[in-house]
């Protein structure tokens, strides 16, 4: 082995880092048409290209000719029929539902999300809701994962995303963390390895399941709050829809060449992404594959965040710090997010 065998395959890891950075050009198009805002994407179960764009919400059984509304309650419809076949509602709710999903392997099962705070599961079989818990703060979308038919994705107004189990709505299972204002939209990749958000902040996020920070950016001068969010039928792009009433594409990876890629392009992608995960744990390395650059507006809502958070961080400790040993206990992050379940 040469003496030097280290050092080079070292310093070609951080130019494979460098480039994939320089590279890294998401944006593909833009569709103009929409005169106000686009708050919802659709993708069509068996097409890879059909995305439909529109307002507000509802969802569409994957096999039956039903498909659901939200109100001031749910609605199941045939598309056969002028009137609801069924009506689903929690006994003393009183919110408005602003997001509904059919889960993806049991059909019969959908749940909803509502301006009190509330997150629902119903079975349509019985017409009635099954569960409900009451979290800190409201959810604005909701996403079934295509991989674990147990698990939801929740987009919340306190800047962050959860993943919960149905079978235990008492804790959720990750938080990620990087938005610095409301999120508005969240969508799985049909492979369930990653899911796409867009947030009041402008911009868009695609994070990697289970990992709760340091997801991939994407943003343009003109796009405002992104509304809607959602992934092709083949992962490879991502929409996002926004306030100035653009839908745009963009790449689901930031540095992937579109179009026809030879053998031989392809074994020199392959063997960079192979150094890049061999030296992810060099510092000079991991900087560059992490690193993101922000608008100022983000950045600096970020900064003033983390120091809002490091300040309450201290509060609390110095409360617990001066009181009775004993009579205050510090609570887990996770622990907060789900103030009660209701029967």
């Amino acid at each position: 082995m040469h003496p030097f065998a280290r050092a080079r395959e070292r310093t070609r890891a951080l130019n494979a880092a460098k480039m994939e950075r320089m590279f890294a050009k998401p944006f593909v198009d833009a569709l103009e048409g929409h005169i106000d805002a686009v708050e919802v994407l659709a993708r069509q179960p068996d097409s890879l290209t059909t995305i439909a764009s529109g307002s507000w919400d509802g969802d569409h059984h994957r096999s039956e000719p039903l498909f659901a509304t939200a109100s001031n309650l749910v609605q199941i419809w045939d598309e056969t029929k002028s009137a609801p076949v069924s009506n689903l509602t929690f006994p003393t709710s009183t919110e408005t539902i602003t997001s509904v999903r059919f889960n993806l392997s049991e059909h019969s099962v959908l749940a909803s999300i509502g301006s009190d705070r509330t997150f629902t599961l119903y079975d349509i079989r019985t017409g009635k809701a099954e569960r409900r818990v009451v979290m800190q703060f409201r959810s604005n979308s909701l996403a079934w994962s295509p991989m674990y038919p147990t698990t939801v994705l929740l987009a919340s107004e306190d800047h962050n995303l959860y993943t919960f189990d149905i079978r235990h709505l008492s804790t959720p299972s990750h938080i990620y963390k990087a938005h610095v204002a409301a999120v508005m939209s969240c969508d799985w990749s049909p492979t369930g390895q990653e899911f796409v958000s867009g947030g009041w902040d402008r911009t868009v996020r695609i994070w990697k399941e289970g990992q709760g920070h340091s997801p991939e950016v994407y943003h343009t001068k003109r796009m405002q709050r992104v509304s809607s969010s959602i992934f092709s039928g083949d992962a490879r792009f991502v929409l996002s829809g926004s306030d100035d009433g653009n839908v745009r594409i963009w790449k689901a990876k930031a540095s992937e060449k579109l179009g026809i890629i030879t053998a031989r392009e392809r074994a020199a992608i392959e063997y960079r992404d192979s150094l890049k995960n061999r030296w992810k744990m060099d510092s000079e390395v991991n900087k560059v594959t992490r690193t993101r650059h922000l608008p100022k507006s983000v950045y600096q809502a970020s900064k003033l965040k983390r120091t809002m958070l490091e300040a309450r961080r201290v509060k609390e400790e110095r409360r617990r710090k001066h009181t009775r040993a004993g009579e205050t206990k510090p609570k887990a992050e996770r622990k907060k997010v789900v103030i009660t379940e209701q029967t």
